[in-house]
């Protein structure tokens, strides 16, 4: 009887799978190399295949609860633009020539078309590449504050780090500061909420973007905003945990990038924190002067920083910083510069990369050497070969671990951010970049790739004939199940 049972249920489970094919294959409009995964993990284990597809297959934009958030994020945007902004909206309509380069003209276009990004041009940007500096920084900001503190990162970690920001956010609120802090649910899930106890006794409040359901794997917000007053942001690679410091002796020395930017991209960065705090919070921050003063009348300041901010993730339309990387991309004439721990791109970044070698362009590639993701790194090798061949050069970071996310064209445009150049990135989390026009900024981050590249094993078709058959095998099976990981 017992294992009549568990016949008619391993049966139900088969034709649950076969339905759960037939439908990613006539319904799901999704990447075909997706598709094809999905019905190779229905037809290879047909008993659990579509539990796995329950679990992280399912397409969040898809769910109710992202094109309601979509839907109120572009009523936001509008607002602020029209209400705030009205004149830098009104320019940005127009679609003027900021640049004598007509492809960058199109750049800053595009980036107003997908996510309504204001072109502001009084900024200005500090770098930093150690999490010590960029930490010690960000607090003597904290200190200063007089209105509001919003932080939004993926992952705290409970540690020296996180007591002593929270500590200091905690002495703000006591002050009558206002202070928001966002994190998301599946990056702290492990994370004592123990830890935020004393800033919520103090008046400060915490969001949790998405609790850590169990049938949540994916669509994590990614982002990592700061913004204090409305006159300082942060942006960048940086999350809150010891390791960003060097103290975790797994990676040793953290080698990130984080902006700090002051001027009118500043208000850009809140409007992305106060959507998402808007979303998970019960609480609606207004759109106020208080909590965005940017003054219009920069907006035609030519010795600034031009910046435009992007965001993308289950709660637009498309995969708007993916697509701005794209023309970044298609419009080299001289350079490519990317770092990023992960590197697992879709087939139109491959193929852009591909031909803007081809054409004489100099394209460079830095992974890290020690990676904290297995999959991913021999995923990202997969894909090497096929770049050398192209003439891309490919580096391996070894002094410790390289977690950056830049891209820099031609020495003049660059972006920095919380993308990182994979499918994950692109398709599946919620991200935030700065895309920055301006030489000496991108000069800079040139500056520090190139020099990091004196601490780089070189990737070359004779690391490859070196390679083991079980590191081909490895690499082989990461390559094709890549467009999940």
């Amino acid at each position: 009887m017992f294992s009549d049972a568990i016949a008619i249920f391993l049966q139900v489970l088969f034709i649950l799978n076969i339905i759960f094919a037939v439908f990613i294959f006539l319904f799901e409009r999704r990447n075909p190399a997706v598709t094809w995964v999905w019905i190779i993990i229905a037809l290879l284990i047909p008993y659990i295949g579509f539990f796995l597809y329950l679990l992280i297959g399912l397409e969040g934009r898809k769910h109710g609860v992202f094109s309601r958030k979509a839907r109120q994020d572009e009523k936001f945007f509008s607002d602020y633009a029209e209400n705030l902004n009205s004149e830098k909206t009104a320019i940005a309509k127009t679609r003027p020539s900021f640049f004598d380069n007509n492809h960058i003209n199109n750049m800053v276009h595009l980036n107003y078309s997908l996510n309504q990004s204001l072109m502001t041009s009084d900024n200005e940007v500090d770098i930093f590449y150690d999490g010590n500096e960029k930490f010690d920084t960000l607090i003597k900001d904290i200190e200063k504050a007089k209105k509001f503190i919003h932080l939004q990162y993926y992952i705290v970690k409970n540690g020296y780090l996180s007591k002593k920001l929270v500590a200091a956010l905690t002495k703000k609120a006591k002050e009558g500061v206002e202070v928001r802090f966002m994190f998301d649910g599946m990056g702290c899930a492990r994370t004592s909420k123990k830890l935020f106890k004393p800033l919520e006794d103090a008046g400060g409040k915490i969001g949790i973007f998405l609790p850590p359901y169990f049938i949540r794997i994916n669509y994590r917000n990614h982002r990592k905003i700061c913004v204090i007053d409305g006159e300082i942001a942060y942006v960048g690679g940086f999350n809150i945990g010891d390791e960003y410091l060097g103290l975790v002796k797994r990676f040793g020395n953290w080698h990130d990038c984080h902006i700090r930017i002051t001027g009118s991209a500043v208000c850009e960065l809140n409007l992305r924190f106060v959507t998402d705090w808007n979303h998970c919070s019960k609480e609606t921050v207004p759109l106020e002067r208080k909590y965005f003063p940017s003054n219009p009348e920069t907006y035609d300041k030519n010795d600034g920083v031009k910046i435009q901010i992007v965001s993308s993730g289950p709660d637009t339309a498309r995969p708007n910083v993916h697509s701005s990387f794209l023309k970044m991309i298609t419009k080299a004439e001289k350079s490519i510069y990317i770092q990023s721990p992960y590197f697992v791109p879709d087939d139109a970044l491959l193929e852009m990369l591909r031909i803007a070698a081809l054409s004489g362009v100099d394209v460079r590639i830095m992974i890290p050497a020690n990676p904290d993701h297995p999959f991913v790194y021999w995923a990202a090798l997969s894909y090497m070969s096929e770049l050398l061949d192209a003439g891309v050069k490919c580096y391996q970071y070894e002094n410790g671990f390289v977690h950056s996310k830049i891209l820099i064209v031609d020495g003049f445009l660059a972006t920095v951010g919380t993308t990182n150049m994979d499918i994950r990135s692109f398709k599946l989390n919620f991200e935030t970049n700065a895309f920055i026009y301006d030489k000496e900024t991108a000069f800079k981050l040139e500056q520090q790739f190139l020099k990091d590249i004196e601490y780089c094993t070189v990737i070359d078709m004779e690391f490859y004939k070196k390679r083991r058959n079980r590191a081909r095998i490895r690499e082989a099976i990461a390559r094709l199940i890549s467009p999940l990981l």
